[in-house]
C-alpha cells in the first residue's frame, strides 16, 4: 500500500486546482482519472463545443449581414472543422500531465473506489491517504424509456464524423438549446423534445421568450411539454415518439441525442465504504466543501452537493477553497456571490445574479428595467433582431440580476458580474464613460 497526504480523484478544472496547489505546498499528492487528464470542459464541454460555435458565428453573422452589404454563400465544412476541434483536443492530456510533473504529483489511469474511509483502490494500487478529494464531475443522465440506450450523448455529439440531415434532441437546457443551435446553423434539420413549459428553466423567463422565437425563426421544431416515451432502429434511422397534452408526436430522424441533463459521476466508487453521505446532487458538504459525514474528504465542482451553480469557473472556485483548507485548515468558504452563466446558443443568453421570480420570493424591495434592444444601434449595425434585457436592482440601486439576450451578452454579463461583486450602483453605471461605439456601452442604457 502507497502513503499520501492527499488522493485527488478526477483531473478536471476542480481537481487540476487542488492537486497542483496542494503539491506546490509540499503535501505528497496523488490523482487519478478514469479518462484521458483535462476533465470535460477541455475535452469533451465547453473548449472544444466553443470551437464549433464559432464556426456557427460566422454562418449567423453572414446571413444576417446578406440583406446589407455580403453577398455569396458560405457553409461549414464539418470535417474540416472537426479536424481543427481535435487537434486542440487531442494535446490537452498530454499538456495537463506536464503540469502535474511539474508539480510532483503522482499520476494514475483509472477509476477510483473506496475500500475505506482513507484508502482507495485504483485497478491493482492500493492508496491510503490523509485527506481525500472527490471531483469527477458529471456524467449524461441515462434515459429510462424503450430504447433510452440508442441516442448519443453530448461527448459522442461533439466527435461526430458527419452531421446528418435531421436531429432530434432530447432535453431543453444548456447542451440541447446550444448543440441545436449550432446543428442549425450547419445544415441540419433540427427537432426538439422538451418536458418542461420552457427550456432553460433556471434563466429569466422573459429573456428564454426571446430565444424560444429565435429558435422557432430558424426554423427548428420546439415541442414543449412533451415526453419522450420510445426511441427505436428504424433501417438508417430512428423513430422518436413523444407524449403532450395534445397527444402523440412521431419524428423520423437520421439522430437522436440525449441531452437531458447530466448529474454527478460516483458510480462504481463504494462510497458507503468510507462513510460519505450523498444524493442526487452530489457529495453532501459543509460550507468548506468537506463532507458531513467523513472529515477526511472533500469534494468540488460537479461532485458536489454545493450551492455553487454546475460551471467550470465555479469548479475552479470551489477547487481554491478545498485547497485552501487541506493546507491551513478549515478556513475558506467559497464565495458564491456572482457567477455569470452563459448560454452559446445564437443568439447568445447570459444571466448573473437573481431572476425576478427569485427577486419576488425574496424579503428584498426591487426594482426592475427591461425592453428589446433591437432598435438600439449595436443590434442595427449588424442586423440582430434579438437583443433584450432585463436588470433587476434593489432600493438603494445594487445590482440583485441582470439577464441579456443578443451579440456578446457572454462579454456584456462579466461586467454586470464585476457591478455586483464590486457593489456598483445604477447610478455608478449610469455616469460611467463607456468607449464607443461597443456593446459595453449599452450597459448604462440598460440599467
Amino acid at each position: 500500500m502507497k502513503k499520501y497526504d492527499l488522493i485527488v480523484i478526477g483531473s478536471g478544472m476542480a481537481g487540476m486546482t487542488i492537486a497542483s496547489k496542494c503539491a506546490k505546498k509540499g503535501l505528497k499528492t496523488a490523482v487519478t482519472d478514469s479518462r484521458p487528464y483535462g476533465g470535460t470542459c477541455a475535452l469533451r464541454g465547453c473548449d472544444p463545443k466553443k470551437i464549433l460555435v464559432g464556426a456557427a458565428e460566422i454562418i449567423d453573422r453572414a446571413y444576417k449581414m446578406k440583406e446589407i452589404g455580403i453577398q455569396g454563400d458560405i457553409s461549414i465544412n464539418w470535417q474540416d472543422l472537426m479536424a481543427y476541434k481535435n487537434d486542440f483536443v487531442a494535446k490537452m492530456p498530454k499538456d495537463v500531465e506536464k503540469g502535474y510533473e511539474k508539480a510532483g504529483v503522482d499520476m494514475y489511469h483509472g477509476a477510483a473506489s473506496f475500500e475505506s474511509e482513507d484508502t482507495v483502490r485504483i485497478e491493482d494500487n492500493l492508496l491510503e491517504a490523509d485527506k481525500i478529494v472527490i471531483a469527477t464531475g458529471a456524467r449524461p443522465v441515462i434515459l429510462d424509456i424503450p430504447g433510452g440506450e440508442l441516442p448519443i450523448d453530448s461527448t459522442d455529439f461533439l466527435n461526430l464524423e458527419e452531421l446528418p440531415k435531421e436531429i432530434t434532441f432530447i432535453g431543453g437546457g444548456y447542451i440541447a438549446m446550444e448543440f441545436a443551435h449550432l446543428a442549425a446553423r450547419a445544415g441540419s434539420k433540427v427537432t426538439i423534445f422538451h418536458r418542461g413549459k420552457t427550456p432553460l428553466e433556471n434563466f429569466e423567463a422573459d429573456i428564454v421568450k426571446h430565444l424560444v422565437n429565435a429558435t422557432e425563426e430558424l426554423g427548428m421544431e420546439l415541442h414543449l411539454e412533451s415526453d419522450v416515451v420510445t426511441v427505436e432502429k428504424k433501417d438508417k434511422g430512428f423513430t422518436v415518439k413523444a407524449a403532450s397534452k395534445n397527444g402523440e408526436k412521431v419524428v423520423q430522424t437520421d439522430l437522436v441525442v440525449n441531452a437531458a441533463g447530466r448529474v454527478p459521476e460516483l458510480d462504481g466508487m463504494n462510497l458507503e465504504k468510507a462513510n460519505i453521505s450523498y444524493g442526487k446532487k452530489g457529495i453532501e458538504v459543509n460550507k468548506y466543501l468537506q463532507s458531513v459525514t467523513n472529515e477526511r474528504v472533500y469534494a468540488a465542482g460537479d461532485a458536489a452537493a454545493s450551492k455553487g451553480l454546475n460551471l467550470t469557473p465555479v469548479a475552479v472556485l470551489e477547487g481554491h477553497a478545498v485547497a485552501a483548507n487541506i493546507i491551513r485548515g478549515n478556513s475558506k468558504k467559497p464565495d458564491y456571490t456572482e457567477m455569470p452563466s452563459v448560454v452559446f446558443t445564437l443568439p447568445t443568453l447570459a444571466a448573473v445574479g437573481m431572476t425576478e421570480a427569485q427577486a419576488k420570493e425574496s424579503s428584498l424591495e426591487y426594482q426592475v428595467k427591461d425592453g428589446s434592444a433591437s432598435n438600439w444601434y449595436n443590434a442595427k449595425r449588424i442586423n440582430e433582431s434579438t437583443y433584450a434585457y432585463k436588470v433587476i436592482s434593489d432600493k438603494e440601486g445594487h445590482i440583485l440580476g441582470a439577464h441579456i439576450i443578443g451579440p456578446h451578452a457572454e462579454e456584456m454579463i462579466n461586467l454586470f458580474a464585476m457591478a455586483i461583486r464590486a457593489k456598483l450602483k445604477v447610478a455608478d453605471i449610469r455616469n460611467m464613460v463607456y468607449s464607443y461605439p461597443s456593446m459595453g456601452s449599452d450597459i448604462g442604457s440598460m440599467v
